[in-house]
């Protein structure tokens, strides 16, 4: 009785305020019409909505601030042209790197008015391979080329004949591709520890695979009601899913790396979880330092916010898969997990299928339902496609499936066992180099090298000089070696370890200086703060793909060497 007695008393002092409320409202606006009134309700409201649009939108506040004021600086006429001056001399220079052709060599920019015959076109072939530069088969690229066997060349040329005109989009044109097709996935879902109701799809490469997990569990987060989907990923993870973003209207959320182990923060990523979150991702390993993430601890989050979990294996999934029977165990990280729900993993990197095959993998079918593209009223019929792609290349179906087949369990075990006691080596020798360290503890194929002596990129200049070519990165600055079958042939490794003691004992004597050439423009890239003109550099890059103009002049603006590595 007496809480009741509360509550009505409580009550009453609420209704005391609310008819104050009120009569002050009144009273204020008692000399105004009504137009004045609604008028003035809608302009609030308006406004209320577009502060509300303006403030909370995908890219945050500061960032767009940021660009703008970038924008304006170079608005400003001495500054906008200084800049353009420099972007210009880079572009150019970039543009004789990658457009200059051997003396007598022109570009083909329209058809021959006779077809050539087919010893001619070889001829053309033969002339073109004349630009290769970097002898990739000595073992000397990182990644890249994860075997180029000439037996398997031969297997996976004959294969790809045999089903160049087939399409899977025609399944009863074309049983055998989709027969392959499907035991591509069942494979691969065995290799991963898939239950029965897992299933998957195979796609043309790791960018498409993590578009469609992002896309399906996108379109999951829709049904649920959320307007504004986000994946939480480690600020290492792949840059196919800042385009899967981009493409599908989803905001990333970088979760940072704990600085010792380079694995994702779980904490954070805790922290970062929200109403809008559609999924959480986990790299085995990431590309930058070839670190494991924590998937298990990641998992019992998933579990425990009812989030799906992609893990992707891009990279080193056809590694990982056969580690243990190879000696090297790991801790769990597929579908053996409580809570991972997808995996990506490209048959054309250690799987050593040609370029242009993956598989997406999905625990339940359930989740690839959201994967799929059905359009029911086209007046061409129905139309359905797993993927992004319509039309497929039989052929590299076809190949893959070849290339599984004949590597078989004991092929892929004896290669992973030769990559990963190489990977292994070459991080243990380079730990004891004085002047330069490891990222983590790599335990996959990729090792990772930074300094805390030297400007790192001092060293990929030198080891460029000596015919290395390594993949250089950045935040934090370093290089790295993603080793390879090619990589375990004799005397490659202890090759590369003692380049790189000599070259870092070379620059020891003069660790303050300065880097110039190739080295200098990484460098300078990651210095940059308005990032729109690193862009607009990649943007030009892309241009000099696609050109077909000899460049006027072959004098580098670079200080150094200015082949592209």
């Amino acid at each position: 009785m007496d809480y009741w007695s509360a509550l009505e008393v409580y009550k009453e002092m609420v209704m005391l305020y609310l008819e104050e409320g009120r009569r002050v409202v009144n009273s204020h606006c008692a000399h105004l019409e009504p137009w004045e009134i609604i008028g003035a309700s809608v302009i609030a409201t308006l406004g209320a909505l577009w502060v509300k649009g303006f403030l909370f939108q995908q890219e945050s506040l500061a960032s767009r601030i940021k660009k703008q004021c970038f924008r304006l600086i170079r608005k400003i006429p001495f500054v906008g042209r200084a800049i353009q001056n420099q972007l210009n001399k880079v572009l150019d220079d970039m543009s004789v790197s990658l457009c200059t052709l051997k003396e007598g060599m022109s570009y083909t920019t329209e058809l021959p008015r006779k077809g050539l015959s087919q010893s001619e076109v070889m001829e053309k072939i033969r002339e073109y391979q004349t630009l290769n530069d970097v002898q990739w088969e000595n073992g000397c690229v990182s990644g890249a080329v994860y075997w180029g066997d000439e037996s398997l060349t031969k297997l996976l040329v004959k294969v790809y004949g045999d089903f160049a005109w087939s399409n899977p989009l025609h399944p009863d044109i074309f049983p055998g591709v989709r027969k392959m097709e499907a035991e591509i996935v069942r494979m691969s879902c065995t290799l991963f520890h898939g239950g029965p109701n897992s299933c998957g799809a195979v796609t043309s490469g790791g960018t498409e695979s993590i578009l469609m997990a992002c896309k399906a569990y996108r379109d999951m987060a829709y049904e649920r009601g959320v307007k504004n989907p986000e994946i939480l990923a480690p600020v290492s993870v792949h840059a196919a899913f800042d385009k899967a973003a981009h493409y599908f209207g989803m905001k990333l959320v970088h979760i940072p790396l704990d600085k010792k182990t380079m694995k994702v923060d779980v904490k954070a990523m805790r922290r970062a979880i929200s109403k809008n979150t559609a999924m959480l991702v986990c790299s085995v390993p990431q590309f930058p330092h070839g670190i494991i993430d924590p998937v298990e601890e990641v998992a019992k989050l998933a579990v425990r916010y009812n989030l799906p979990l992609h893990v992707d294996a891009c990279l080193g999934g056809f590694l990982i898969v056969f580690m243990a029977k190879a000696g090297y165990p790991l801790v769990p990280f597929d579908f053996r997990v409580k809570g991972v729900t997808s995996i990506s993993a490209d048959t054309h990197k250690y799987g050593y299928a040609p370029k242009g095959s993956s598989v997406i993998l999905y625990s339940d079918k359930k989740y690839r339902q959201y994967q799929y593209f059905v359009a029911p009223d086209w007046q061409g019929g129905i139309y359905a496609s797993p993927s992004i792609a319509g039309s497929r290349p039989g052929g590299i179906i076809a190949a893959c499936w070849a290339t599984m087949m004949h590597m078989g369990e004991s092929g892929y075990v004896e290669a992973t066992k030769k990559i990963i006691s190489t990977a292994r080596k070459i991080k243990a020798e380079i730990n004891k180099i004085k002047g330069v360290l490891v990222f983590g503890d790599p335990e996959v194929s990729v090792v990772a090298i930074g300094s805390d002596d030297f400007d790192i990129f001092r060293l990929s200049n030198a080891l460029t000089s000596k015919g290395w070519n390594l993949n250089t990165l950045q935040y934090p600055s370093s290089i790295h070696i993603c080793c390879t079958v090619l990589h375990t042939q004799p005397g490659v490794a202890d090759h590369f370890i003692r380049d790189v003691k000599d070259q870092v004992a070379i620059i020891m004597k003069t660790p303050k200086e300065k880097t110039t050439g190739k080295g200098a423009i990484y460098g300078m890239a990651q210095s940059i703060p308005d990032r729109s003109l690193v862009s607009e550099i990649s943007r030009g890059f892309l241009d000099c793909l696609y050109s077909t103009e000899v460049p006027k002049s072959t004098n580098s603006h670079m200080n150094g060497n200015s082949k592209a590595h």
